[in-house]
């Protein structure tokens, strides 16, 4: 059977997180990890709001950013 040849697969979960300065001069973090395209999705829509300085990184997953000063 097929099943006897399937090996087991480490699936590694990626988080990524938000930085960014609102409009207002605002620093800003994410409250949540997003997947890759779900971080790039929420970039576009910061930068069409007026935001600058959107930058994605990488986290562990349950660790958050902190806004940059």
């Amino acid at each position: 059977m097929a099943a006897d040849r399937m090996t087991a697969m480490a699936i590694t979960m990626i988080n990524y997180v938000l930085t960014w300065t609102d409009p207002d001069g605002v620093p800003r973090a994410s409250g949540v990890g997003y997947d890759k395209a779900s971080a790039g999705h929420q970039q576009e829509k910061l930068e069409r709001e007026g935001c600058t300085h959107v930058e994605i990184t990488e986290a562990k997953p349950g660790v958050l950013p902190t806004p940059k000063v």
